[in-house]
């Protein structure tokens, strides 16, 4: 019995030893949902889908979410939901055509409906901040109909914790 006895406790000192050594600390702020680092659904990651599908864009005057952005919309919402401290700002955007006034409205209601489809699927309103650029932001230069699809979008930002 002694042997047992001795050999149990060796078990539990050596389970000890290596659960000390972990290297993964429990309430690491960098880590997913999973405890891993660097995941495909972390949006400081570069390398993950939150990084790089970030933008949701829009028909010419139209602010209505397409069904084709609505995966995008969702992994963002399915992030925020299981990240509660995680906050961050959706920024309209327009292309150059109409008036500064006209293209702050406009910026507002895309970014506003991308806000919305977010707390439908089950993100808390609050991690979610609103703001328009109107044309004043633009990712394409130029004045071509692939240029100005390009400029009528929203952008989802992640602030840094």
């Amino acid at each position: 019995m002694n042997s047992r006895l001795a050999l149990s406790i060796t078990a539990i000192f050596l389970g000890f030893g290596l659960a000390a050594c972990s290297s993964v600390a429990l309430d690491d702020a960098g880590a997913d949902s999973s405890g891993a680092h660097g995941s495909a659904m972390d949006p400081f990651n570069p390398n993950s889908v939150l990084s790089s599908d970030r933008s949701v864009y829009f028909e010419f005057n139209k602010y209505n979410v397409d069904e084709q952005y609505r995966p995008t919309v969702e992994n963002h919402a399915n992030y925020l939901r299981s990240h509660p401290q995680q906050n961050i700002v959706i920024e309209g955007n327009t292309d150059a055509v109409g008036g500064s006034e006209y293209n702050l409205a406009l910026g507002h209601r895309r970014a506003e409906a991308v806000r919305r489809v977010m707390t439908l699927m089950g993100t808390n309103d609050q991690q979610i901040e609103t703001i328009s650029f109107g044309k004043e932001k633009p990712r394409a230069l130029g004045y071509s109909e692939q240029d100005h699809a390009e400029n009528r979008r929203a952008d989802i930002v992640y602030e840094r914790r």
